[in-house]
């Protein structure tokens, strides 16, 4: 295994433990487990940023830059159906 794939790899598992975070920090009832799960969820998103930024600044992971006029020519199409 190379280094990109196991950033990618962490980059998916940090998303996941995010789902897990935020749905256990909406759906908990008492303060002392919500405190518990915000802060890990907070150290979470961290990571998250972090791994993404050194992923971008390595050049393994692209992000496409759409124009307006694709978003709106999109949206134009959806609306029609």
């Amino acid at each position: 295994m190379n280094d990109e794939i196991l950033m990618n790899n962490y980059l998916m598992i940090l998303k996941s433990s995010v789902e897990v975070y935020i749905h256990g920090t909406l759906e908990s009832s008492n303060d002392s487990v919500r405190s518990v799960l915000k802060s890990s969820l907070d150290e979470t998103l961290k990571c998250q940023e972090r791994t993404y930024n050194k992923m971008v600044e390595n050049e393994w992971y692209y992000i496409d830059n759409i124009s307006p006029e694709v978003i709106r020519n999109k949206l134009d199409s959806i609306n029609q159906n």
